[in-house]
């Protein structure tokens, strides 16, 4: 099912979880232990993150200096088939403009098709110190609003290159929305019109960046609502669970964090886990009396506090 349809259908505030693939070298498994966790939740869908390769400079010992570049967390597309075949969830997976061709690109939504996998989320993506050299006859989606007007092609069986007796992929696509802005806009006006341009480029839905304050979010939502984008908007949220998260997540994922949540966690640095448990309670709680008809939990690479909280609910 698509994502767009479960909100549609929902009865109550649903649960949906992002994980990340395990680092290089790591089994499967870490994920079908998470997956586990969060499984009788019965979340409607689940999100896998997708990673560009990055460059790393290695000295060998005869001095000189050795490029390589990899991919720190490959696996997304096998990762989406496992979860949704060997558990019946749902899974989105996520599409990078950044360190992909359009070629590549297209190649990624034929496998997701393959494996029955009908929702995507179209990121920009992060910048890296590696940028992928450009093939003759390639080429690139430089913003978020270019891959979701691709992946609207392929909606309506249009390929890059002619493809005999070729069938439509009918995407569910989604895309980031940043409540306090992301970090290259410089003002909330602007942040909003490229917002507006993925949502009218044919974007379904919306998942926030993280937000620890629901008062931002509302406010985003509001603006939203203002400026013309009509999609359903769904909040991200993060259990924060030890004291380094609060230099952490600001600094990698360019948020802020309230002055409440920050000095409790500071006076009491042991207990960070607890405060964080119980702050996410309150900001479920409120979100779920103001009729937010689904929850994305940013789990990262373990859910454990996350179910733990979301059972405590009842």
């Amino acid at each position: 099912m698509r994502v767009i349809e479960h909100l549609e259908r929902a009865e109550r505030t649903l649960f949906s979880f992002e994980i990340i693939p395990p680092p290089r070298g790591k089994t499967v498994r870490e994920i079908i232990e998470m997956v586990e966790q969060v499984a009788p939740l019965q979340p409607p869908f689940i999100d896998v993150t997708s990673h560009m390769a990055e460059a790393s400079y290695e000295e060998q010992p005869d001095g000189t200096i050795r490029r390589r570049v990899r991919k720190k967390r490959p696996g997304s597309l096998s990762i989406c088939g496992i979860i949704q075949n060997r558990f019946g969830l749902d899974t989105v997976a996520h599409l990078l403009c950044t360190g992909f061709t359009r070629e590549e690109t297209e190649d990624a939504c034929i496998e997701l098709n393959y494996l029955g996998i009908h929702n995507v989320l179209a990121v920009r993506g992060d910048q890296s110190n590696y940028r992928k050299s450009m093939v003759v006859g390639r080429s690139r989606n430089t913003y978020a609003e270019d891959l979701v007007a691709q992946l609207v092609d392929l909606r309506q069986a249009r390929y890059l290159d002619e493809i005999a007796n070729s069938e439509p992929i009918d995407f569910c696509i989604g895309v980031g929305g940043y409540p306090e802005t992301h970090l290259e806009s410089p003002n909330v006006k602007t942040d909003l019109m490229y917002l507006k341009r993925k949502v009218d480029a044919g974007a379904d839905y919306i998942v926030t960046q993280m937000c620890f304050d629901n008062a931002a979010y509302l406010s985003f939502v509001e603006n939203c609502r203002a400026a013309g984008i009509t999609v359903p908007i769904i909040p991200g949220l993060k259990i924060l669970d030890n004291v380094r998260q609060i230099s952490s997540l600001p600094k990698h994922f360019h948020i802020s964090l309230p002055d409440d949540l920050v000095d409790e966690v500071l006076a009491a640095p042991d207990h960070a886990r607890e405060i964080g448990l119980r702050w996410g309670r309150r900001q479920v709680e409120d979100l779920m009396n103001k009729g937010v008809p689904c929850l994305h939990f940013y789990v990262m690479n373990d859910a454990g506090d996350v179910a733990e909280m979301i059972r405590n609910l009842g």
